[in-house]
């Protein structure tokens, strides 16, 4: 739905007088300038919750640097480390130089995690990362970047949700996408939740749902 930045920036204080925790923009680097300018349209206004900015870590230099002061609390993904697989699945080989040099302006500008009194993140970097079969040694080049080019304080959630679909299940592409036709195992997820542990990294313990029979 298309909007204004005053009809943005109304639906925020609606969120806001709603009891909402936060303002979660996903994937907003595209139209980052508009919700600049809604922003500044609901502070104005009395908007006083933390700003998330959701992200694949595509960003670019330019936008991060317009929302420098702004922005509270990041939530970039780093999904592959190799240039060629990320080329191959994100059909972006620049996609690990964006995530590397976005990652570490968002610790700049932000720092690590930081929460409050009631548990909930008020300001600060938040790593995602999706473990894919068969690709440990990615998820161990991310995790020793964050852990010494980063902070190790940054705070990770290793995510193990991943499941075929789409292209990958489609007959016409079993081959190309053959290594990721399937779901990890707990195996592998526990194998990557080690890695992080190994490197002090903070990782997001919350209890998640088991994908394993």
């Amino acid at each position: 739905m298309e909007v204004s930045p005053s009809e943005l920036a109304a639906m925020m204080l609606d969120l806001q007088e709603m009891g909402c925790h936060n303002i979660n923009f996903v994937t907003p680097e595209h139209v980052a300038p508009q919700v600049l300018e809604g922003l500044l349209i609901a502070v104005e206004a009395g908007l006083r919750l933390p700003i998330v900015y959701n992200t694949s870590a595509y960003d670019s230099a330019e936008s991060l640097r317009h929302l420098d002061g702004i922005v509270d609390i990041y939530m970039p993904d780093f999904k592959f480390w190799n240039d060629g697989l990320s080329l191959k699945y994100l059909i972006a080989r620049d996609y690990p130089e964006a995530a590397r040099r976005s990652i570490k302006e968002m610790h700049r500008q932000v720092g690590p995690l930081k929460f409050d009194e009631k548990g909930l993140a008020k300001r600060g970097v938040l790593v995602r990362h999706l473990v894919m079969p068969g690709f440990l040694d990615e998820t161990r080049q991310i995790f020793r970047f964050l852990a010494e080019e980063v902070s190790p304080e940054t705070y990770v959630n290793v995510m193990a949700q991943y499941y075929p679909a789409g292209k990958v299940k489609m007959a016409r592409f079993e081959k190309k996408y053959a290594d990721i036709n399937r779901r990890i195992t707990s195996k592998e997820h526990a194998e990557a939740l080690k890695t992080a542990e190994s490197l002090g990294l903070r990782l997001d313990k919350r209890k998640q749902f088991s994908l394993w029979g």
